[in-house]
């Protein structure tokens, strides 16, 4: 036999006893029910309820039956319990009505909405015929000022295209002599067409018009060239002087960078004769200059463009950039001086080529840490240098009294000189210094 269930389980679910109660009833036991006939839960047919009375019998009947076109869709129920009507349950009649009243509020709601913004006599939108008003500029521009400068130069300054074949490069140019039609500009910028059938080159000036032109002659020790247009009248820039310019006097770059043409840019003069060196990629160019610094923005295109000082004096020929490797500017610009450009100019326009006064030798910078100076690498047979003594592995320290720091500042010292000059070089050999004397040859 199994043992006896527990009085917990007898107490919770087995039949009453008189005298215990059962489990979780109160202290005095539970009240009976109350069954009366007005009550809400007894009613007479209460025998006959099955959900009264669970011994009432059970059956099946027929499953219901509804037309096909009237068997009600599902009740959606939203999250709180209330049912959702769609437009879908409506009658055809309902929700058309429905529509058709939207429709109505939203065409009338949209023509009041269009009328008021247009009648409404205290804030309307839109207000034909307004004129704004305007008052005379209290515009004051001091004389030397970037736009008096810009106005003055604008016109001396031209473009030039260049094209050969499908290729083609811009730059810029300076008219130099205004009735003839000479502009000067780069050798690095015309070179690629010198010679070459079919190749054409363009100077656009600030008014627009366009006119071919001629190379009259270049000078790559320089990159100095000439170039000739078949326009008369053209306004000519001023030439200042070299020796008028100090570092720290304010100038102006006017040019065409990156084909921009009429592009004008101010800063500084940062240095004067600084030696650099230029290697004009795809052209002969290869040439040390002793060039003006300066801050002003220079990018490519920039070059053969003028420089001018307060006046609008030109100072220098835009020429190279110092860059990080972005081909941009970053405040490092270089300028032909005035002087150079004068005498390399007048001398292609007369000639069709120019001369410069060389020593005769190739050299590389060196130090020692206490001093700088130019090494001999070799000494071309008969020039100035070996009619002078000058040797292989001297180092030539200065030229006529000019200290020469560097392979550039010799030859920018050595161009500062006419052919036929006798000058003085002083040189270090086998640890002690001498000067010897040479006379220059032409180049």
């Amino acid at each position: 036999m199994p043992p006896p269930p527990p009085e917990a389980l007898l107490r919770a679910f087995g039949p009453p006893i008189p005298g215990r109660g059962g489990l979780q009833d109160p202290p005095g036991g539970r009240p009976g029910r109350r069954r009366t006939a007005p009550g809400p839960w007894w009613k007479a047919d209460a025998r006959d309820d099955p959900w009264r009375d669970p011994a009432s019998p059970a059956g099946l009947g027929a499953p219901a039956v509804y037309a096909e076109d009237a068997q009600p869709g599902p009740v959606v129920i939203d999250a709180a319990g209330r049912r959702k009507v769609r437009l879908r349950d409506l009658s055809v009649r309902l929700a058309t009505l429905v529509v058709l009243t939207l429709l109505v509020v939203a065409a009338v709601g949209g023509g009041v909405g269009w009328y008021l913004t247009r009648t409404a006599g205290e804030s309307p939108l839109l207000s034909p015929g307004t004129t704004l008003s305007q008052v005379q500029p209290g515009i004051t521009r001091e004389p030397g000022s970037v736009s008096t400068i810009a106005e003055a130069v604008m016109p001396a300054v031209v473009s030039i295209e260049v094209r050969v074949g499908q290729a083609g490069a811009t730059g810029s140019g300076v008219v130099v002599d205004g009735e003839n039609g000479y502009i000067v500009t780069n050798n690095h910028v015309i070179s690629g067409a010198d010679g070459v059938e079919g190749a054409e080159i363009r100077a656009i000036f600030s008014d627009g018009s366009g006119s071919a032109a001629r190379i009259v002659g270049r000078d790559p020790a320089s990159d100095l060239a000439v170039i000739k247009v078949e326009k008369p009248g053209l306004v000519t820039a001023s030439l200042g002087m070299s020796g008028e310019v100090a570092v720290g006097d304010p100038v102006v770059a006017i040019g065409s960078p990156l084909g921009l043409a009429g592009t004008v840019t101010s800063g500084i003069v940062s240095a004067l004769n600084r030696p650099v060196r230029l290697a004009g990629e795809g052209t002969d160019t290869n040439a040390v200059i002793s060039a003006v610094q300066t801050d002003a923005p220079i990018n490519p295109g920039n070059s053969g463009g003028a420089l001018v000082d307060a006046t609008g004096s030109l100072v220098g020929i835009n020429t190279a950039i110092a860059s990080t490797g972005t081909g941009g500017s970053i405040g490092l610009g270089f300028a032909i001086p005035v002087d150079t450009v004068k005498q390399i100019t007048e001398q292609l326009i007369s000639d069709g080529t120019a001369v410069h006064a060389v020593l005769g030798v190739n050299a590389r910078s060196v130090t020692d840490g206490t001093r700088d100076g130019a090494l001999v690498l070799n000494v071309e047979p008969g020039s100035a240098a070996a009619r002078a003594g000058i040797r292989e592995e001297d180092v030539i320290i200065a030229v006529d009294g000019t200290p020469v720091g560097s392979s550039e500042e010799l030859v920018v010292a050595v161009d500062a000189h006419e052919p036929g000059d006798v000058v003085t070089i002083e040189l270090v050999r086998n640890g002690s210094s001498r000067q010897v004397e040479a006379t220059l040859d032409p180049a």
